[in-house]
């Protein structure tokens, strides 16, 4: 029995486990954030039912992944960019949008974010080019001219609708590139380019974008439907008279009021409109009345008023269920899994399976980073789900095919073999040191 479901998870044991502790702590904490949607629907077990569901097709996706051979990887690159490439520029023109935001493709009865394969995507195409321009010196300095040739286009296609995920996407490629040793004089240079276009675009936010609530912006949008008349015309009017600043600046209210409010001095509890800044002031709550051991799984009072409980405040609702103590152990499991993606890099005798096991650790481990940070007031709203936690649908299955893809590499990536020696080497003296183990 053993010995099969050895069989079955291969790879490394250790991310098995960060991966195996994620996913019961996401069916436990969205069960219990997800009381809203249980009201709303009257179904107690349907939302549950639905994500546990996922989380079981994600376990499956990253067992499937993981026994492909990660040489064949580099294969689906070429595929993978193509399908990214449409289906951004689908979401552009045609995506389904929930509030102000048009991240979501329906395809088949499926709905899934483009910018979440695209993430993968980008890493695969990264780790590639900087394997394969490898130098004994460092990168060759054409490899920096190739990876922004492939990375700029999709940042920029996911930044017009989901601006924090750009971010993390190319804070990732750039820890990469440093990583594989591109030319320092390129990195300062495209810093330099970073900074540049951040003030930018953090000038046009501020004069374009309206520093408005999120009560006023669905006050006005209820007010605008209400004057338009009842036919689909008008609406297709409207749509047609916008330019291209507005188009292209169409969430730069949402972007100036999540700036202006970070920006601001914090009120005190008196001062503070439950309203306007709902979410905030209910995520402090939630963790400001959790104390050490938190008030049990399945306790939280806040999960009946913080919107987005299940998703972009989870780690809210975990530290008011689990205390500092459970806050702590989730994050502590982020830190080993990118702590073991750097040791099986570091094992790895080529280089593209080493490129590729940092990469999707890192993406993984951002993003956690982030919602974390937003949770307990560190940074401004982004909606970043907390990866492999929070609740989703199609997302939830991709991140577990990343995991599944550093499995792979684990499993069957060359290890290089001065420190597979090195390694039998002190076990040996180890047990030269203790004949009683060895009898």
């Amino acid at each position: 029995m053993n010995k099969k479901i050895g069989r079955l998870f291969k790879g490394d044991k250790v991310i098995w486990m960060v991966f195996f502790f994620l996913c019961m702590i996401s069916v436990v904490e969205v069960f219990s954030a997800s009381s809203g949607l249980t009201y709303k629907s009257q179904n107690y077990v349907g939302p549950i039912a639905y994500h546990t569901f996922t989380i079981v097709a994600g376990v499956v996706v990253a067992i499937l992944t993981l026994n492909i051979p990660c040489k064949y990887f580099k294969l689906m690159t070429p595929f993978l960019l193509l399908i990214s490439a449409i289906t951004l520029l689908w979401v552009l023109l045609a995506g389904t949008k929930v509030g102000d935001a048009g991240r979501w493709i329906n395809l088949l009865g499926f709905t899934f974010q483009p910018s979440e394969i695209a993430k993968g995507t980008i890493v695969l195409a990264v780790a590639q080019i900087l394997a394969a321009m490898q130098r004994e010196k460092g990168a060759d300095k054409n490899a920096f001219k190739w990876i922004l040739w492939v990375t700029v286009p999709a940042c920029v296609l996911i930044g017009l609708e989901n601006l924090s995920t750009a971010a993390m996407l190319f804070a990732v490629v750039c820890i990469m590139m440093f990583i594989g040793l591109v030319p320092f004089r390129q990195l300062g240079k495209l810093i330099a380019v970073i900074v540049a276009m951040g003030v930018f675009a953090f000038a046009m936010v501020m004069l374009v974008g309206k520093d408005v609530s999120a009560t006023e912006q669905l006050q006005t949008k209820t007010e605008q439907l209400a004057q338009q008349p009842n036919s689909g015309q008008a609406e297709e009017d409207t749509k047609k008279e916008k330019n291209f600043v507005e188009k292209m600046f169409h969430r730069a209210n949402t972007w100036k009021s999540r700036i202006m409010k970070f920006t601001k001095p914090k009120p005190t509890p008196q001062e503070y409109d439950l309203d306007k800044d709902a979410q905030v002031a209910h995520a402090n709550i939630a963790i400001v009345s959790s104390g050490v051991i938190g008030k049990g799984p399945g306790q939280s009072t806040e999960r009946d008023f913080l919107s987005q409980a299940f998703s972009d405040f989870i780690y809210a609702i975990i530290i008011e269920e689990l205390g500092l103590i459970g806050a702590g152990f989730v994050a502590f499991l982020y830190i080993i899994l990118l702590y073991r993606c750097a040791r099986i890099a570091s094992r790895c005798e080529n280089n593209f399976p080493a490129f590729l096991a940092m990469g999707l650790g890192l993406l993984l481990v951002i993003q956690a980073m982030f919602n974390m940070m937003v949770a307990v007031g560190l940074a401004p709203v982004t909606g970043q789900p907390l990866p492999l936690i929070s609740k989703g649908g199609t997302s939830t299955i991709i991140n577990c095919a990343y995991i599944g893809a550093i499995l792979s590499v684990s499993r069957s990536a060359k290890v290089n073999k001065e420190l597979a020696d090195d390694k039998n080497a002190k076990v040996a003296g180890s047990d030269k040191e203790n004949p009683e183990k060895v009898a």
